[in-house]
Order: C-alpha cells, then structure tokens, then sequence
C-alpha cells in the first residue's frame, strides 16, 4: 500500500474492488487517486483538491466501499449539493464495488419521500445523499446517522459555504463514532479550509500549494462582444461543432435557461434547458439523454450542471461569465474529461471584463481574447445574424468616438465640426470632444446621432478626401 504505487493492482485492494476496476480498463490511477488513496486507506482524514473529470469519486469511494461491509446498516455517507451530482457518485459507487454487495443508497429531495424511506429501511450500508433530505429522514427516523464512521463532502467547497454550512454541521453533529472525514473539490476558498477545521483531525492535505488548478487538454477563449450579440457568436460556435461534438452553455439564471432554449429553436438550433425547477424525472432523462448522445446542447444554470458527468462534451460556452472564481473552474472542467480535448468559450461583454481578469489572475490561466470563429466551409449564412451595437463601444456619457482620416494638416478641431454640423444637420451639443492628428482625427459623437452621422460622413467629402470613418473600441 506504498503511495509510490503506479498501478491500482499495485495496492491489493480487495479483490471485488479490483476485478471492478480492472473490468472498466482502468489499470493506472489519476494523480488525485495515487496521492489520496494510499492514505485514506489508513484511515486518515483528507482534504482532497481536483479538478472536475480527474477522477476524484474512485479517490474517495474505493477507500469508503474497501472499509464498509454488507451489514444492512449506514457505516458511511457522502454528501453533495445537488440531486443530480448525488445520483452521479451513486453510479460509480456501484460499478466501483463490483460484486461486494454493498447496498449503495441515493437520499435526496424532488422524489417520493415514503419510497425513498421503504428503500432506506430494506438497509443500507452506503448513503449518497444531499443534506436536507438527509436531515428529513434522519428527523423521521428513517435513517440512523449514529453508526456512521466514514464522512465524505463532495464539492466541499459548496458544502461548506454558508448555505450548506449550518445543516452540514446539524449531520456532522448526529455522527458521535465517526473515525474518518473526507472533503473533496477543485477549489478550497481559504475561509473552506477554516471551516474544515471543525471536521478534520489532523487531515492530509493532498493539493497544490497556491491551489492552481490545472486544465489540461482544454483550450480556453474569450470573445469580446456586446450581449446583443453573443447569439451571435454562440450561433458560430454551434455551427463549427462536428457530429460527435456535444455543447454545455451556462447562464446565470433560469429565466436565461429559457430565454436561450427559446432562442436557439426558433434559428433552427434545438437546445435542452435543465435548472432547478425542472422536475427530478426530467432532469435525469436530460442527462441520460446527453450520455447516450442523443442530445447535443444543454443550456443549465450552475446549480443544475453540478450532476453533468459526460465524457463527451467538447464544448462549454459561458454564455453568462459566473459570479465566482471557482464556478468558472467548474463549468470548464465539464469538457476536457479524463484527458479528452475540449474548448471552452467564454462570451465577455463590457461589463464583464474585470471579472474574467479577475478569474484568470486567481487561477494563473491564460484566457486569450479571439475572434468569433469563422463560419465552416460551405456555409455561407450566419445561423443569426449580428446587429449594431451601440452599447459597447459607448462610454459612460453615451458618446461614441470615431476615428476620421483627414488627410490634411489644414483642417483644424473648428472646421471640422462645423463640417460635421452642416453636413449632417444635428446641433453641435451631439458632438464632443475632437483630437486632432497630422492627417487624422478622432471625434466623439453621441450615440443617437452616431448611426446617422457615420452614414453622412461615408458619402461626403472633406477637401476632396473620403474620412473613412471608424469606430474605436473601448
């Protein structure tokens, strides 16, 4: 049981176990498995940092299902923040412990309480769960948390935020034996690692010293572009995708879910929405449609995606940029799974471009700005076409500046605009200020007279010159 193991066969790991992996192909453990696994199988406590599709389940589960034995009674629990990531974890469990005949149960809110408690007291050795409906059953007395020994927080970093805290705490509370505790994540927010404390006995830290995540295989970019047109771009991004490709859009809200889903139909695009409040069966048909590639778009909110494990999606698409750090960290590690290429898109409006700076500067990831990808050969037509947008090239008093080539050294800030003036009939205050170059200049116009006066210039003259104008990026 050496942590220099190279190979699972390496740690004679029970043998059920190990005819599980071994019939999976799995012959090599990720790294988050070879330096967690050795020591979880101590008993030791853990803090485990990996990133989304490295592996991280088997990290914990093989030391919990190798310690728990088929005695009809909950010797362990894992808790998760959502249904669908609770019913994920369920799945691999199950496979993982091959013929141990551990009875793996799923306790999680959006499905029939009485049925759920039927299956609870039939027995169970294994709880995969979330924490409010474990509290439910604990309070009524379906579920008995006081033989309890092996605690595990999956995305611990959501479990241990104050949303979560307070009834992660009441379950920890309930678990008087418990010997050991494990918490898992791609992220470990500082204020996360001192509410570990109250759970954790001298625990192994197995992370990176300045928590950079690492994204391998995962070529991430950066569109700058207005939200009038990032449908605009997503409907390129959709175009360029092949017919093994599968796509993840996030957006913040579930009215946005919708709004996309809606959207994209009616340009011939068709999209699943999943948030929150779609139903547990629906959902679960969602995602098992997505494995079997039936379905090739999802548009989900964070908290909906959490339960998203498919190998095959090649795209995530932030169509909305997340409110945290660490909730971009997780939206990207949905492709590029298990070594698999991926892409990651983020679309940035003015607005959000501190919060993309802020993302890469707290992961050290390179983010390069691009351009919107070119259409595929053969097609000729946008799936959506783009549209003026004022918006992001104006500045906070509503101006617009416009680059004009004069072409001559005798034309001076006064002549100019009154040419302007004369030329497009507007009142002087729609201008603003004038920078004058050797032979250009650089004029601010506001932005409901922009449109107009661009068009005017387009088609005049100045001494003899075409102004060609420009608009100038902020």
């Amino acid at each position: 049981m050496s942590p220099a193991a190279k190979a699972f066969t390496d740690w004679g790991l029970d043998s059920a176990l190990a005819e599980a992996i071994s019939s999976k192909g799995w012959t090599t453990p990720t790294e988050i498995q070879l330096e967690a696994i050795p020591v979880a199988r101590e008993g030791r406590d853990v803090v485990g940092q990996a990133r989304t599709g490295s592996g991280k389940t088997a990290a914990f589960g093989i030391p919990i299902i190798e310690a728990a034995s088929a005695s009809g009674k909950p010797q362990a629990i894992i808790l998760c923040p959502t249904r669908e990531l609770a019913v994920q974890v369920a799945e691999e469990l199950s496979w993982l412990q091959g013929e141990s005949g551990l009875s793996i149960q799923t306790v999680y809110g959006g499905t029939d309480i009485d049925k759920q408690a039927t299956e609870l007291q039939s027995g169970s050795d294994i709880i995969v769960g979330t924490p409010g409906r474990v509290i439910d059953m604990s309070k009524r007395g379906h579920l008995n948390l006081s033989d309890i020994s092996h605690f595990c927080l999956d995305e611990a970093d959501r479990m241990l935020d104050m949303g979560f805290f307070p009834d992660v705490l009441w379950i920890f509370e309930q678990m008087p034996v418990r010997e050991q505790t494990l918490l898992f994540s791609a992220t470990f927010p500082q204020e996360v690692l001192d509410a570990a404390e109250e759970f954790m006995n001298d625990p192994v830290y197995v992370m990176s010293d300045d928590l950079e995540v690492e994204v391998p295989e995962i070529d991430q970019f950066a569109v700058r572009i207005g939200r009038s047109n990032k449908l605009w771009v997503l409907g390129r991004l959709i175009a360029n995708m092949g017919d093994d490709d599968q796509m993840l859009i996030f957006t913040n809200t579930k009215r946005m879910v919708e709004i996309l889903e809606d959207r994209l139909g009616k340009f011939g695009m068709k999209a699943t929405g999943m948030h929150g409040d779609k139903t547990q069966n629906r959902r679960e048909k969602i995602l098992e449609s997505l494995k079997e590639g039936k379905t090739k778009i999802v548009v989900a909110t964070d908290v909906a995606a959490r339960g998203i494990d498919v190998d095959g999606i090649t795209y995530v698409v932030n169509y909305d940029l997340p409110d945290d750090t660490e909730s971009y960290v997780h939206r990207i590690g949905r492709t590029g799974r298990m070594g698999r290429s991926g892409q990651a898109w983020s679309l940035v409006s003015k607005e959000d471009l501190g919060a993309l700076d802020k993302i890469a500067n707290t992961w050290n990831l390179d983010i390069p700005y691009v351009e919107a990808p070119e259409l595929p050969d053969g097609m000729e037509r946008d799936p959506v076409r783009k549209r003026d947008d004022w918006s992001e090239v104006t500045d906070p008093f509503g101006m617009v500046s416009v680059s004009l080539g004069i072409g001559s050294a005798t034309i001076t800030k006064r002549s100019l605009a009154d040419w302007i003036v004369s030329q497009a009939r507007i009142p002087e205050i729609a201008l603003g200020e004038i920078e004058m170059e050797t032979t250009s200049a650089t004029v601010q116009i506001h932005v409901e007279k922009a449109s107009y006066v661009i068009d005017v210039i387009n088609k005049r003259k100045l001494d003899g010159n075409s102004l060609n104008p420009t608009i100038l990026e902020l």
